[in-house]
C-alpha cells in the first residue's frame, strides 16, 4: 500500500472513529446524569422507579424509568448500541493501518524487545483478549459483588496492562494499547454484557414473562464502568504526540495517574452536573490535583549533561544522514511516507536550526525519534545533538 493511500485510509478511519466515539461518549454522559437526575414524584405509574423534567433546544422532555421495565413494549423500542460497536470496530481498523501496517516502525522498539511484525501483532491481538477474559472474570466473581473491591481490582488490571505494554512495545504502541484494551473493555460490556441483558428483559416481556432484575443491575454496574473510564481513554488516544508520556521511563505509573485523576474527574462531572451539593464530591478536587501535580513533575524534562561537548555542524548533519533524513526530507525513502512527518525537514543546518527545538524535545530530551529507533541512535548521539543545540 504506497504511503498515500495509507493516509486517506489513516485519515478516513480517524475521522469515521472520532464521529462514532463522540455519539458513544454522548449518549454514555447523557444517560448517566439522566439517572442521577431521577426523582420520585407524586402519582408515578406502577413500577416506575423516578422521573426527570428536562430542557433542551427549546423544548421540555418528561423521562421516565422503569426499576425493572414496563408491562409491555412498543414496536419503536430505540436501542443505543452502534455508537460503541462502531467506535471498536473503527478503532481497530485505524490500529491495523497505523500500528499493524508498519509494525517495525510504530509499534516495535528493538531497544525494548527486539520482534518481527507479526509476533508484535499477535502479542497485541492477546492482549486484548486476555484483558477482556479477566475483566470479564472479575466482574462475574465474587468479588465483584463489592464496587470497591472491584474498582481497585480493574485499576490493578490496568496497570499491569501497562507495565506489560510499555516492556514490550515501542512507547507511543505502548500507550495506544492502553487505550484499545480500556476501549475494548468498554465496548465489550455493551456488546456481551449491556445489550444481552436488555435483549433477555425484553423476550421476557414479550412472552409475558417478569424480567429477572438482576439483568439490569449487571448492565447498570458495567455502563458505570465504562463512563469513568471514559475520560482516561481519551488521553491514551491522543498520548502519541506527546513525547513526554510515551518516552517516559515509567510510563505505566503516568497511566495510574491518569486513570485516577480522569475518573476523580468524571466523579465531579456527574455529580455536579444533576446538581448535588458540593461537599459530597469536593474530595475529587485534591485527588485531581495531586495526580497532575505528580503527573507534571514525573514528565519534567531532564537536562543532559552535555558540558565539555563540542559538537561541529558537519558532524550534526552527518548525525541527521544516519537517523533523520529517511523521513525528514522534502522528498521521504522511508516507505511510510510520501511527505516529511509534520512538514519538518531536516537536511541543511539552517533547516535543522529552525527546527532544533522540536528536534530537542523528539530526539535529544526523549527517545520518541526516531520512531521505533530504527536506525539504532545512541545516548552519544542524543547528547552530541543537545550540546549543538544548547550552544546555538
Amino acid at each position: 500500500m504506497s504511503a498515500f493511500y495509507a493516509d486517506w485510509m489513516n485519515l478516513l478511519l480517524r475521522w469515521g472513529h472520532m464521529i462514532a466515539g463522540i455519539a458513544w461518549i454522548g449518549t454514555s454522559f447523557y444517560f448517566v446524569a439522566l439517572d442521577l437526575s431521577l426523582r420520585k414524584r407524586k402519582n408515578m405509574p406502577a413500577g416506575v422507579l423516578g422521573t426527570a423534567w428536562e430542557v433542551h433546544g427549546g423544548g421540555f422532555y418528561h423521562v421516565e424509568k422503569f426499576s425493572v421495565a414496563p408491562k409491555n413494549l412498543p414496536d419503536d423500542l430505540i436501542w443505543f448500541k452502534w455508537e460503541a460497536y462502531l467506535t471498536w470496530i473503527t478503532g481497530m481498523l485505524l490500529m491495523a493501518v497505523q500500528f499493524y501496517w508498519n509494525a517495525s516502525a510504530w509499534l516495535i522498539d528493538p531497544n525494548i524487545l527486539p520482534m518481527e511484525p507479526w509476533q508484535a501483532i499477535a502479542l497485541s491481538l492477546t492482549s486484548l483478549a486476555g484483558g477482556w477474559l479477566v475483566y470479564d472474570g472479575l466482574c462475574r466473581s465474587p468479588l465483584g459483588r463489592n464496587l470497591n473491591v472491584l474498582a481497585g481490582l480493574v485499576f490493578i488490571l490496568i496497570l499491569a496492562a501497562a507495565y506489560l505494554f510499555t516492556h514490550v512495545f515501542s512507547g507511543r504502541g505502548a500507550l495506544i494499547h492502553v487505550g484499545v484494551l480500556v476501549g475494548t473493555l468498554m465496548a465489550f460490556n455493551v456488546f456481551a454484557i449491556i445489550i444481552p441483558n436488555q435483549k433477555k428483559i425484553t423476550a421476557a416481556l414479550f412472552a409475558g414473562e417478569t424480567p429477572d432484575p438482576k439483568y439490569g443491575i449487571i448492565g447498570k454496574q458495567r455502563s458505570m464502568h465504562n463512563t469513568y473510564l471514559t475520560l482516561p481513554v481519551l488521553v491514551m488516544m491522543v498520548s502519541g504526540h506527546y513525547p513526554m508520556l510515551t518516552g517516559h521511563p515509567h510510563a505505566w505509573l503516568l497511566v495510574g495517574l491518569i486513570v485516577i485523576g480522569g475518573g476523580a474527574l468524571r466523579h465531579f462531572l456527574v455529580r455536579h452536573e444533576v446538581g448535588e451539593p458540593l461537599d459530597g464530591y469536593a474530595w475529587t478536587f485534591p485527588v485531581i490535583a495531586i495526580a497532575l501535580i505528580l503527573a507534571m513533575w514525573m514528565t519534567a524534562p531532564q537536562a543532559r549533561d552535555v558540558a565539555g561537548i563540542s559538537v561541529t555542524d558537519q558532524e550534526v548533519m552527518d548525525i541527521s544522514q544516519k537517523h533523520c533524513i529517511s523521513c525528514h526530507a522534502a522528498k521521504p525513502v522511508n516507505e511510510a511516507f510520501e511527505t516529511p512527518p509534520k512538514e519538518v525537514v531536516l537536511e541543511t543546518i539552517a533547516e535543522m536550526r529552525r527546527f532544533a527545538p522540536l528536534v530537542n524535545k523528539f530526539a535529544v530530551q526523549t527517545d520518541a525519534m526516531p520512531l521505533g529507533n530504527e536506525t539504532a541512535m545512541t545516548d552519544k548521539e542524543r547528547d552530541q545533538l543537545g550540546a549543538w543545540i544548547a550552544a546555538q
